[in-house]
């Protein structure tokens, strides 16, 4: 008759309480947060800070862990909204942050592409490094009001007219939250234009693997050693986790109470907002 093994039993639960959440913080030596949903709500003027994630992010800053942040913000360039959350308090800085549209533009250039853009008018200096002369894709960000019926035929227009039509979409988001409350996303007219055009727009930014890894390759890290933190299950948490990553969703921003339930992503953790998540973090590296 086989012996018991108690010790290999508890070696086992040793290791399940270390791979996941808050366990999984004990080896960390990355996180990424999110920025919309996560630090604050858009919305009029500059927004609104979340309670308790300013003081959050300078517990970050002050420990081992690198820090990043990683956005699918299209309505403004990356210095004017980096300026917005310094004013709300945040100690953050352009170097930090990634998002779509500088990542596009590398994509544009690398290709020899000429866009055609639809996107917030805050974003066009984004791409006056590229020529957009006689364009040979469309590029959409989060256009808001732009988004009319006029500037969407316009753009199916150019698809339609190409041979081998390209379209590119700042992130696939289905809504996000401002102040006021929900608004429709990117990704709700990135689906119309595939439909119309029948094609598959490439996604640059969340939940892209390569936009991911972009941020994990600044950081010098494997994915097994960071962490996103984000508010959209499906992009952030969904999008890291395809990665390697771990994802921990907070109960601010978009969270719906459903996403806890839902049928494809499962977040290794959830949390009510990003003050709880860098406690937790803290509290298992002390």
């Amino acid at each position: 008759m086989s012996r018991p093994v108690p010790v290999l039993m508890g070696w086992y639960f040793v290791m399940a309480a270390n791979t996941g959440w808050p366990g999984c913080a004990k080896s960390l030596k990355g996180v990424i947060l999110d920025l919309c949903g996560v630090l604050y709500d858009s919305g009029e003027g500059d927004g609104v800070a979340i309670p308790g994630s300013v003081e959050a992010v300078k517990k970050l800053k002050a420990s081992d862990l690198q820090l990043r942040f990683c956005t699918n913000e299209t309505q403004a360039a990356r210095d004017t909204f980096v300026a917005k959350l310094q004013r709300l308090g945040f100690d953050i800085l352009v170097s930090e942050v990634f998002s779509p549209a500088p990542a596009a533009v590398a994509v544009l250039k690398e290709r020899a592409l000429r866009p055609h853009l639809l996107v917030y008018d805050g974003l066009l200096p984004e791409f006056d490094s590229v020529d957009k002369t006689n364009p040979n894709c469309v590029v959409i960000g989060d256009a808001a009001e732009r988004f009319s019926y006029q500037n969407l035929n316009e753009a199916f227009r150019v698809l339609i007219g190409l041979e081998k039509p390209v379209l590119f979409s700042l992130g696939q988001g289905r809504y996000y939250k401002e102040t006021d409350g929900l608004n429709l996303d990117v990704g709700a007219y990135m689906k119309a234009l595939e439909y119309a055009c029948d094609l598959k727009a490439e996604v640059v930014g969340k939940p892209s693997p390569t936009f991911f890894q972009s941020v994990l390759n600044d950081m010098g890290l494997q994915p097994h050693e960071a962490l996103m933190i984000g508010d959209d299950l499906v992009n952030d948490v969904g999008g890291a986790q395809r990665c390697g990553m771990k994802g921990v969703q907070v109960r601010t921003g978009k969270y719906r109470p459903s996403d806890e339930s839902h049928s494809t992503v499962t977040a290794d953790g959830t949390v009510d907002d990003l003050a709880q998540a860098v406690d937790a973090i803290l509290d298992q590296r002390h």
